[in-house]
């Protein structure tokens, strides 16, 4: 399970660069860079947001990665050491991408 790094701030799951997920999904089946990927489990936080206060951000996480020619896909899954996501001021999940990518 890779470790995540994540710089999505405005994402309800988003807590001290990590993700409160147990598991996230990258989208960007036909993806050649990390601009054509995505965070497909990307949720705008919203004003009525509050912290989790019963989990904090896991430190790895099952990460599903739809990116069939990145060299870290591995039948579906991410096999990296760590990911970045990445879309500081993303309001949608398409304003994000995968900084791990790599192309096979």
């Amino acid at each position: 399970m890779p470790k995540l790094d994540c710089s999505v701030v405005n994402c309800r799951y988003n807590e001290d660069y990590g993700c409160v997920r147990s598991n996230i999904s990258v989208g960007g089946a036909s993806a050649q860079n990390s601009s054509e990927t995505r965070c497909d489990s990307f949720e705008e936080r919203r004003g009525d947001y509050a912290r989790n206060s019963t989990a904090g951000p896991s430190a790895r996480l099952n990460v599903r990665c739809e990116a069939k020619k990145c060299v870290h896909n591995d039948n579906c899954t991410c096999e990296a050491e760590k990911i970045d996501v990445a879309g500081a001021n993303a309001c949608r999940c398409g304003d994000t991408l995968c900084g791990t990518f790599y192309q096979k």
